[in-house]
């Protein structure tokens, strides 16, 4: 048995409320005290300056494994989730083979215990081969630890489809997740419809290709009473929907990468492809739209979209590089830029990365109460650092943040009791 002392930390917890200078107790794998507690600890980490939170939760990520595990596998993302303090990360179903049956659940659960770095947690797909024609068995998926629902990577783009989706789900309250893109909008394009896409010449995706699906969608979810949850949210119609579902009562969520609240489609000037992803970077007007949703409660959680690629898929021109940028190691500090610029207190900011996701996904973690797994994260708001993409654990170093500053940097992260990730270096 052994005892773990996190001594002076800033402890916040927004599941109980708990924002204070305090030490907390770990035994073993549990927390066991917040405050005082009557034993010699076998270990200190000393907390002085810094904030101790519960493990980062993010729920929407590509892991590449199985099929294209020179972009990312399940060892290497895990090991730049615990360096950007996440415990626990939701895996999108767009591997190959498919997470459409459960067998493929079964086995990235197997692999993420074998690495016993993060709790990694898969998104069953909708339908059959990501086609959007014939669901998937998503109780028999759901059995295997498939936590929710998504074609992600591509839109369940059949209105009938995704009735029978949400009827479905509806009957067990499973969450669908919608990657919301009218391909028939969008076909051809790299990065937003705008001046900018016609100043480079390449195809634009109109925000439109998104907006009408989230609205199909509501129209369905209102009919059926189903949750849905839409992914990745980029555009100021589509927060304007989603705010008046929400005010409606609808079962309606949403979440932001932080590259859509921190970025526009500028920094895609020069045909800079490590800018681009899927939906695309928008305007300043879309942009604050994000933020607003932020502070008033509309968008619930934050989630990194983290997308790794080779640098051969993003080296070969704005038009056919592939979409998406790594971001499981700039979550924090990239997101802290809200707290900083009062969108948000620090403890609603640390809560759309812990209890909210919890609570969507029905996950037993983003917590620190007593009696609770040891997933805990700790960092200080003031450290600076530089990205450096090739000093990124994660194996894609496609980010819009190589060279540039960041304030707020995570100095140790446990899952369940053990040190994972202390000050730089990876366990193991």
């Amino acid at each position: 048995m052994s005892l773990l002392q996190i001594k002076d930390g800033h402890i916040i917890d927004p599941a109980n409320g708990l924002n204070k200078k305090a030490d907390l107790w770990v035994k073993d794998n549990t927390i066991v005290a917040i405050g005082d507690f009557d034993g010699r600890p076998d270990n200190i980490i000393d907390a002085s300056d810094q904030i101790v939170c519960p493990g980062l939760i993010d729920m929407h990520v590509h892991l590449r494994e199985p099929g294209q595990e020179w972009k990312e596998d399940i060892e290497s993302g895990s090991r730049a989730a615990v360096a950007g303090g996440v415990t626990t990360m939701c895996c999108m179903p767009n591997t190959g083979p498919h997470i459409d049956h459960a067998g493929i659940a079964r086995q990235i659960i197997e692999r993420s215990n074998q690495v016993g770095l993060c709790n990694v947690l898969p998104i069953g797909a909708v339908t059959k081969n990501l086609d959007g024609k014939e669901l998937t068995e998503m109780r028999e998926l759901s059995r295997s630890g498939c936590v929710a629902f998504s074609d992600d990577g591509m839109p369940i783009w059949h209105a009938g489809v995704m009735r029978k989706a949400l009827e479905y789900a509806s009957s067990f309250d499973f969450m669908i997740i919608q990657h919301a893109e009218e391909k028939q909008l969008t076909a051809g394009g790299c990065i937003n419809e705008g001046w900018i896409s016609t100043q480079l010449g390449v195809t634009g995706m109109p925000v439109e290709g998104e907006d009408s699906m989230i609205a199909r969608d509501i129209m369905l979810a209102r009919r059926i009473d189903a949750r849905y949850h839409v992914a990745h949210i980029s555009s100021l119609g589509a927060v304007e929907l989603v705010r008046a579902a929400r005010a409606e009562g609808l079962k309606v969520t949403t979440e932001a990468a932080p590259h859509h609240f921190a970025l526009t489609e500028e920094e895609v000037l020069g045909f800079n492809a490590d800018a681009k992803m899927s939906p695309p970077l928008r305007t300043e007007a879309d942009r604050l739209a994000i933020i607003e949703g932020l502070r008033d409660g509309t968008i619930e959680v934050i989630a990194t979209d983290h997308a790794p690629h080779h640098e051969d898929d993003k080296r070969c021109g704005l038009s056919c590089a592939a979409f998406g940028i790594t971001g499981l190691e700039t979550m924090l500090a990239v997101s802290l830029d809200l707290e900083r610029d009062g969108v948000l207190s620090m403890s609603d900011l640390i809560a759309k990365m812990t209890s909210n996701p919890a609570r969507l996904l029905n996950l037993d973690c983003g917590t620190l109460s007593l009696g609770a797994i040891a997933d805990i994260t700790i960092f200080s708001a003031h450290t600076t650092w530089t990205v450096d993409r090739e000093a990124m654990v994660s194996k894609g170093k496609n980010t819009p943040w190589h060279g540039r500053q960041l304030t707020g940097q995570v100095s140790h992260t446990l899952k369940a009791g053990e040190i994972v990730f202390a000050e730089g270096t990876v366990r193991g």
